[in-house]
């Protein structure tokens, strides 16, 4: 019986492709870390992150794809006030840490992953709070990027 859903790329595509958007915003970090606040840097791991968030949606994986999505919402916050230094890079670090580690969490066979979010949570409330944003609402269908917007504009 045909179906008009659309099917998920194979585990292991998407494992490889999570991984290159990974190193790639985890090397757009360390660039950050040498220049703060570069916005070619900074609008290269909103791409990436917004890449993986898009693949692992289609994958089901809505724990990944909304915790990239909520980095990205933050890194836009932070782009037009030149706040990417200092305790910011560091929560901004520890959050893709923690993308690395449920990454590698991921069922090979199944391409499911079952967490508690809380950790998520977490340090999204330390990288707000260390951007200065006060009043974290976030959705789950954050607002267009930097990046999106130019491309739009």
């Amino acid at each position: 019986m045909l179906t008009d859903k659309p099917v998920p790329p194979p585990v292991h595509e998407f494992m490889i492709d999570a991984q290159i958007m990974l190193t790639q915003s985890q090397e757009c970090l360390h660039h950050l870390e040498l220049i703060g606040n570069d916005r070619d840097a900074s609008n290269c791991m909103v791409n990436a992150l917004g890449t993986l968030a898009e693949r692992a949606e289609a994958r089901s994986l809505t724990n990944i794809s909304g915790f990239c999505q909520q980095i990205n919402f933050l890194l836009n916050l932070a782009q037009p006030h030149d706040r990417l230094h200092g305790d910011a890079l560091q929560a901004l670090s520890n959050c893709l840490t923690l993308l690395a580690w449920q990454l590698e969490l991921i069922d090979h066979r199944t391409g499911q992953l079952s967490l508690d979010e809380s950790e998520q949570l977490s340090l999204i409330d330390e990288f707000a709070s260390a951007l200065g944003v006060n009043d974290l609402r976030l959705t789950s269908n954050p607002p267009p990027t930097f990046a999106e917007e130019n491309i739009n504009a």
